[in-house]
Formats: C-alpha cells, sequence, structure tokens
C-alpha cells in the first residue's frame, strides 16, 4: 500500500534573522559614531527543525514570545524563505497571522474582500455568492465600504477571519489574533473553526491560550531556544511548557 504524502512536511528548516549587537551608552557617543553602520550579528530563530503533518490533523504550536512560532506559520504560508532547509506545502494556504489578514489599508472593505478572495483563487462570481455571508459574519454592515484603514483592531479581526474562513484552501494558519476579539465573536470564530475543522481542514494554530490549544488541537509543537523541543500529543506539549515555565519563575 503507498504511503499517504504530508500536506506539511518540513525537513531540517531553519531561518536566521539579525540583531544590532553594539550598545552606545550616550547621546555623545552616538554623535561621534553616527557615520558608520554597527555590525549586525546573527542568531537562529530556529534550526533543524523537522515535522510531517498529515491531513486533517489540528496541530498547536507551543512556547514563549520571541521562539519563533509566527515565524514558522509564516514559512509555511510561503511569506518567509528559510536559509536552511525547507517546508513543503500540498495545498493551498488560508493565513490569518497577522491582524491585517494581509488587507490593503487604503481599500475599502469591499474591495479588501474581493481582492483577498481572488487571490485566493476564487472567481468574482463566487466572491458576489458569499459577499453577503461575509460582511454578516463580520458583523460590519455600515462600513463596508469605508477605507480599511479607519476601521478598530477588533473590526479588523472580524473582516479578516470572515473572508478567511470562507475560502475553501485546505490548509488554516491562525497566530493569536482573536485574542484582540470581544468574547462573543471569538465564540463564533471557534464554532466556525469546529466547522472547518470537521470538514477535514489542516490547521496550524498559535495561542497562550491553554484552553484554546486543548480545544482544538490534538498534537503539539513545542519551540524554545531555537530548538524544536517537543512533537507529542497537546495535552503533553502543554504540560511539558507549563512545567519549564514554572520552572523558570
Amino acid at each position: 500500500m503507498a504511503s499517504v504524502k504530508p500536506v506539511i512536511e518540513a525537513k531540517n528548516l531553519g531561518i536566521q534573522f539579525k540583531r544590532n549587537r553594539r550598545h552606545r551608552r550616550s547621546f555623545k557617543d552616538l554623535l561621534a559614531d553616527g557615520s558608520r553602520r554597527a555590525k549586525p550579528d546573527e542568531f537562529w530563530a530556529f534550526r533543524d527543525v523537522n515535522f510531517s503533518i498529515a491531513e486533517g490533523e489540528a496541530i498547536g504550536v507551543v512556547g514563549r514570545n520571541g521562539q519563533g512560532k509566527s515565524t514558522l506559520l509564516k514559512l509555511v504560508a510561503d511569506v518567509m524563505m528559510p536559509d536552511e532547509g525547507k517546508v513543503e506545502v500540498n495545498g493551498g494556504v488560508a493565513p490569518l497571522i497577522e491582524i491585517t489578514g494581509g488587507f490593503v489599508d487604503d481599500l475599502s472593505v469591499r474591495e479588501n474582500v474581493y481582492l483577498t478572495a481572488g487571490l485566493h483563487g476564487m472567481s468574482n462570481d463566487e466572491i458576489a455568492d458569499r459577499f453577503d455571508e461575509i460582511i454578516d459574519f463580520a458583523e460590519i454592515g455600515d462600513f463596508v465600504d469605508t477605507p480599511y484603514k479607519h476601521l478598530s483592531s477588533g473590526m479588523r479581526v472580524r473582516v479578516a477571519f470572515a473572508v478567511i474562513s470562507r475560502l475553501e484552501e485546505p490548509i488554516l494558519l491562525v497566530d493569536e489574533v482573536l485574542a484582540v476579539g470581544d468574547r462573543q465573536f471569538k465564540e463564533k470564530c471557534y464554532r466556525r473553526i469546529d466547522e472547518m475543522l470537521e470538514s477535514g481542514r489542516t490547521m496550524f494554530f498559535v495561542s497562550h491560550s491553554e484552553n484554546d490549544l486543548l480545544r482544538f488541537c490534538d498534537r503539539g509543537l513545542y519551540l524554545d531556544k531555537g530548538k524544536l523541543l517537543l512533537d507529542a500529543p497537546i495535552q503533553e506539549v502543554v504540560n511539558r511548557y507549563n512545567s519549564d515555565y514554572k520552572s523558570t519563575v
């Protein structure tokens, strides 16, 4: 029997960033050294990360701030490139990895809906058929022709989630953005996520909420100090993370 090809597979995945290691102690130092560019040094956000995700799995990505969780989702979404290794994604991706959802500030909500959905392969007729459903879900009917930049953070999340969750892409990436929404809207989003998972979608879910991780995910990846520390059932990963955190405080 032929083996099933993974939906997402990371092979020796690594990505580097740069930081400024020079610390100027005074304004006088800054003036004296202002013409010289500080030499950067490089650090690995993470390195030698390997995992394989099957269709329909819901993966919770766990770790402290600055451990590469959002970066990992951006690599899967193909909006960043790795410095080492590769990540293979077999299927379209619906990314909700920033509060803006990739929307253009100066365009209206209506224009952004058509632009974003169109970039993910939906025709104008398909978008028109779902447009009212998207706006009703976001609960922003009075602001549909308002420039996106004039919306509050909560309203931006509503629009972004309403659009992304209506795409037909088989892989969903969610990065903490729902923490901005009000409780009633979050519950509606959570019910929508439940529906998507029940339909067989694959999901990467970044959250600091233990309840949310345990609700949606069956497996977890624990990133810490540049390494994939643990790949295990989500309860085991959450327990390990909590234990490690308590030992540092």
